[in-house]
């Protein structure tokens, strides 16, 4: 017979109410519970973050840098956090950050900022459904201002519309202040959709979430129109600096991005990019992110070229860069820590955790994609070696 796991209605973040769950595990479960009993802050701290609450999962945390940021948000030197169980993948993205400290710093511009919530409308006949487009077009700011009186941070600035067959999907993009902003956009739209429904009776029927918002999944319409925060990093390289820190010349860079860019493209990858996901992931994990928002940040483009003058130009644009300073897992105790390191928690700091986090992923970027390379004179790979010398744990 199937037995519940311990619950208490009065206090479900007490003490006794997690120490009731990890006798429960240690009674049902071949496990004996050392290091996940043991943690540093209040269980009531989690309240918010967790349900069933038993112990904490200590991933190892290291610290990279410092990475040059010349940004319009992030600007200076910044040491990074990063979480992750991956070998040799610090030492690598450190690797990056000393040629970027060489070459001048990464240039970082923030262009776009949109939350989605995404409702499908069910019409009749696609005839009533294109009037509702229309309908929907002429009545924006009485939607916006219904939106809004949930919200005192969220912004409603568009309500993008996609006629197929006798449904409308729309797009409600938001701005969402310093948070992420998925649980702010569902209130805010589950109630302008309410007052559309009485407004417009020849509705049949709506759903909240279409899934055309594409959460936490890669998308097309994320990489036109975005979703969360479009960041591009850029950089120019010196010959000299990439000769002398990555043993590769601009030229031998490029041509090895071009056959990268073509295998993503006949493959059908999301992106043409070596591995943002690690960075990306690493920084997530560090400071209270919701890591399933990978599914989108993880979606990018990379480009570049020789320069006249012989130095190398790499740029990586992120369409759907989705990260928060405030609110969530991030002030959660040691997440709270990681990002007061980057000096990037609470209000006012979104942006500039945003550009430090594209600029994280170019010093990957240019590390990895130089490792790979094969070294025609000792036939040694500096990927496969790196693994061997710093990564193996077996």
């Amino acid at each position: 017979m199937s037995k519940r796991i311990p619950r208490s209605n009065e206090n479900d973040y007490s003490t006794e109410a997690v120490k009731q769950r990890q006798d429960f595990i240690e009674e049902n479960t071949p496990a004996k519970l050392h290091h996940t009993r043991e943690f540093s802050f209040a269980p009531e701290d989690m309240a918010g973050n967790i349900e069933n609450l038993f112990g904490v999962a200590q991933v190892p945390i290291g610290l990279a840098g410092p990475l040059l940021v010349n940004g319009e948000h992030a600007q200076g030197e910044f040491y990074v956090p990063m979480a992750t169980v991956e070998g040799t993948m610090l030492a690598s993205y450190n690797r990056g950050m000393k040629v970027i400290r060489d070459s001048g710093g990464v240039i970082t511009t923030v262009s776009g900022e949109a939350m989605q919530r995404a409702p499908v409308f069910v019409f009749p006949s696609a005839r009533e459904a294109r009037d509702f487009g229309l309908w929907l077009s002429a009545n924006f700011e009485r939607i916006k201002e219904v939106a809004e009186s949930t919200t005192s941070i969220g912004k409603l600035n568009e309500i993008e519309q996609y006629h197929a067959h006798n449904m409308i999907f729309t797009r409600f993009d938001y701005s969402t202040g310093d948070a992420a902003g998925q649980n702010m956009t569902s209130k805010a739209t589950f109630f302008a959709c309410e007052w559309i429904r009485k407004e417009f009776p020849q509705i049949s029927h709506y759903l909240l979430s279409g899934n055309f918002d594409t959460e936490k999944k890669t998308s097309a319409i994320n990489m036109l129109k975005g979703r969360g925060r479009r960041v591009t990093a850029e950089i120019t390289i010196p010959r000299d600096v990439m000769l002398e820190n990555l043993r590769i010349s601009p030229p031998q860079m490029h041509y090895g991005q071009g056959i990268s860019t073509m295998s993503a493209f006949i493959s059908g990858s999301s992106n043409n990019a070596a591995h943002p996901a690690n960075g990306l992931a690493a920084l997530y994990l560090a400071t209270g992110q919701d890591i399933a928002n990978i599914g989108e940040s993880n979606q990018c483009s990379t480009y570049n070229k020789v320069t006249r003058e012989g130095d190398y130009y790499f740029s990586i644009t992120f369409p759907a860069l989705i990260l928060a300073t405030y609110g969530g897992g991030t002030a959660l105790p040691t997440q709270r820590e990681c990002l007061e390191i980057m000096d990037c928690f609470g209000p006012g700091k979104a942006l500039k955790l945003a550009e430090i986090a594209a600029a994280l992923t170019v010093a990957g970027e240019l590390s990895l994609g130089a490792a790979s390379r094969i070294d025609h004179k000792t036939r040694k790979n500096e990927w496969v070696d790196a693994h061997e010398k710093l990564g193996r744990n077996r």
